[in-house]
């Protein structure tokens, strides 16, 4: 038993990096050898044209991407930190109430609130900017990353918001002094959720951007669909690795805090 439970793990291992090799082998292959009939052989020389390539059709949109991904993810695990913080424990009248519509707005689906929001960002004058996008996927973000932080922070003792209170510390005080110094493993959580939510979408960016705010997600499909007469195989490969590297770098640096942080939440609430 100890033996085969490693064997298998290696096999399923195995069979979930069979894509990644092929991706990985075939963005160094120059175009006269990128063809899927030898996808698994290794180059006979190596090149790095498809990664040049990739990196100058994509770059526009890798810089859109950044913009996006960093400022809305900062942005929800603030509003996020604060809802939770009131919610969990500045209670008020309806406090129930007001977190089941949070948690209702975690259940509606893009497609039901695209052309709301479409006319919403357009009389705002933010349809097809950067900015429209950032704010579209705050507001959708803001009941998953307020239900993060309202089940970490009833773990924090009453008693030590009660403390807070008698020694004259206000709401924020309180926030700024006992609770957000142990934010935390929440915060990692918040921020790997949305930063790959923000990184990886494609509806909201195609239904409510425009040419010069595409993220990385729509100039990859492009990149793909592009109809030219002879693939690029090989650039198609090296796209689609940079368009995922920034994703899997970030849950290498903080992927040791997500499960911390969401079991952190798990015992109460």
């Amino acid at each position: 038993m100890r033996i085969a439970r490693p064997v298998v793990l290696l096999l399923f291992a195995a069979l979930f990096l069979m894509p990644v090799y092929v991706l990985v082998v075939t963005s160094f292959k120059p175009l006269a050898e990128a063809d899927p009939a030898g996808a698994w052989s290794l180059p006979d020389a190596w090149s790095l044209s498809g990664w040049r390539t990739a990196w100058d059709v994509l770059r526009p949109g890798l810089e859109n991407s950044v913009k996006i991904a960093v400022s809305g993810s900062l942005i929800s695990a603030v509003l996020g930190s604060l809802n939770g913080y009131v919610l969990s424990k500045w209670r008020f009248p309806g406090a129930d109430a007001v977190f089941t519509l949070f948690l209702f707005g975690m259940f509606i689906p893009y497609q039901a609130v695209m052309i709301p929001l479409a006319g919403l960002l357009t009389d705002m004058e933010l349809v097809g900017t950067i900015r429209g996008l950032v704010l579209a996927h705050v507001v959708y973000g803001i009941p998953i990353c307020t239900l993060i932080f309202r089940n970490y922070y009833v773990t924090i003792p009453d008693e030590l918001i009660e403390a807070a209170r008698v020694d004259g510390a206000g709401m924020l005080r309180t926030y700024t002094s006992i609770v957000l110094p142990v934010s935390g493993p929440a915060f990692a959580v918040t921020l790997i959720w949305q930063f790959t939510s923000l990184w990886n979408d494609f509806l909201f960016a195609v239904f409510l951007g425009a040419p010069d705010s595409w993220p990385v997600t729509v100039m990859l499909n492009n990149t793909a669909g592009s109809g030219a007469a002879a693939v690029q195989y090989n650039q198609q490969m090296a796209s689609a690795l940079l368009a995922s590297l920034p994703t899997l770098l970030v849950y290498l640096l903080l992927g040791r805090f997500f499960m911390r942080g969401l079991m952190a939440g798990a015992l109460k609430g």
